[in-house]
């Protein structure tokens, strides 16, 4: 499952990700959810510890994995070719992941064009998509403008 928001949205789409996952514990699955970052951060240090394998295997076994805010920013060549990795791996297997972009607009992100079109594949082409479009509901969460000043009422 596959379900990008290209716009943020009323309902943050984290939530509903989160959502799915409850319900396929609840019927008994094994579940992980991370940000997607965060994952690329645990497979970087797994290169370095020489644990990188163990790491995968970690990001294989879930029955449904939740690859939390996919595609917020430009990949390394070395993240795109670490995320290919679980991806592939997990083929027909559940996958849930969130985005703020469109699928179309994941292309670019990916330094290596051949790597892109291999693990986008995947995941665009053998999924179900559920695009939700409408208002952000972050603007109602910031902070008033610090500069504006708070208005006093006039004496006469």
């Amino acid at each position: 499952m596959l379900p990008p928001a290209p716009t943020d949205i009323d309902f943050p789409i984290s939530i509903i990700a989160q959502a799915l996952g409850h319900l396929a514990v609840r019927q008994g699955a094994h579940v992980r959810f991370a940000k997607t970052s965060r994952i690329l951060a645990e497979l970087a240090g797994g290169h370095a510890d020489r644990t990188w394998e163990k790491r995968i295997r970690e990001l294989v076994r879930p029955d449904v994995l939740i690859l939390d805010d996919f595609a917020m920013r430009q990949l390394s060549a070395a993240h795109a070719d670490d995320l290919y990795e679980p991806v592939s791996e997990r083929q027909g297997r559940s996958l849930i992941i969130t985005s703020n972009r469109a699928p179309s607009d994941w292309y670019p992100l990916f330094p290596n064009p051949v790597v892109a079109e291999s693990l986008l594949d995947r995941l665009i082409n053998t999924s179900h998509q559920v695009i939700m479009n409408g208002p952000s509901y972050r603007p109602n969460k910031r902070p008033k403008n610090p500069t504006d000043k708070p208005t006093k009422p006039s004496v006469k």
